[in-house]
């Protein structure tokens, strides 16, 4: 009809309540998805942080930039037994047993040892230990060094230099330490008796050889304990002796009565008189005695 109105449908009266259902639906599947373990959490509900726990670090080497400072290595082992070491400057004798006899076979020090001395003739000797003696090669080596290298030695005055070399390097003569059984046969061949009581007692030189004694490397002489002056001294006294009978000196005597005694003086049997000095220099010149 015309003019008639067609009635507007009032509003259902569930709408309200359907979409508050679908809100309380939706409310249940996000809850759902939570407890599922977060996995797909839509991204505008805000997420706390979740706290993962981290195994710990395998530890590992520092880089060259760490600001830690460096861990400092242990100290090396001695490398030389201690019979081989310097014996301290209050030491008269070595304790134990000293033994006498060793294989009648040396080891010789290995490498080569700095020039000793600043100007003159350049002589090369080698060093060499009985095997058997407990006795270190290297350890001896460092003690003749030392001493000969000394400005109160012979290469103090300008006039000799000394270099060790390995044993199969060439040289004009070797240093031997040697039991005294081996001592006194080297000794003996080499023109020289070094016996004291029927035992052999004193170190000697033969032609290319300063031969120490063990014994008294190891246990002094007697003018030296007598006086109580270090076996470090009479080390240093017996090597310059038997040096310097190779370098062509021969045995002296006392100069002065209670003065210091010529190192080519037979200090390890007698003192002549004088007191025991090691050095063949003495106030930076040559100290020598009458000849003998």
């Amino acid at each position: 009809m015309i003019g008639s109105r067609t009635p507007v449908a009032a509003a259902a009266p569930g709408n309200g309540s359907d979409r508050r259902r679908r809100w309380w639906i939706a409310g249940l599947v996000i809850a759902a998805l939570l407890l599922a373990g977060g996995m797909l959490v839509p991204a505008f509900l805000p997420t706390a942080p979740v706290a993962v726990p981290v195994a710990a670090p395998t530890p590992s080497a520092p880089s060259p930039s760490a600001s830690a400072p460096p861990s400092v290595p242990p100290a090396p082992s001695p490398r030389v037994p201690a019979t081989s070491l310097a014996a301290p400057q209050t030491l008269l004798l070595m304790p134990g047993r000293v033994p006498t006899r060793g294989s009648g076979k040396f080891a010789y020090a290995p490498g080569r040892g700095r020039v000793l001395g600043t100007k003159g003739q350049l002589r090369r000797f080698r060093v060499a230990v009985e095997q058997g003696s407990n006795e270190d090669p290297a350890g001896f080596a460092a003690q003749v060094e030392a001493t000969l290298g000394d400005r109160r030695s012979w290469t103090g005055d300008g006039r000799l230099r000394l270099q060790r070399v390995a044993g199969n390097d060439p040289a004009s003569f070797t240093v031997y330490l040697a039991t005294r059984d081996t001592a006194g046969r080297m000794c003996r061949h080499g023109g020289a008796d070094i016996t004291v009581g029927g035992r052999p007692y004193t170190s000697c030189r033969a032609t290319g050889k300063a031969i120490i004694n063990l014994d008294r490397w190891r246990l002094s002489a007697r003018p030296y304990l007598a006086a109580r002056v270090p076996l470090a001294a009479y080390r240093q006294y017996v090597v310059n002796h038997e040096v310097g009978h190779e370098l062509g000196e021969s045995h002296q005597g006392c100069p002065k009565r209670g003065g210091p005694a010529p190192v080519m003086v037979q200090q390890t049997l007698t003192l002549r008189g004088c007191v025991p000095y090691a050095w063949p220099r003495r106030g930076d010149r040559r100290f020598a005695g009458p000849g003998l």
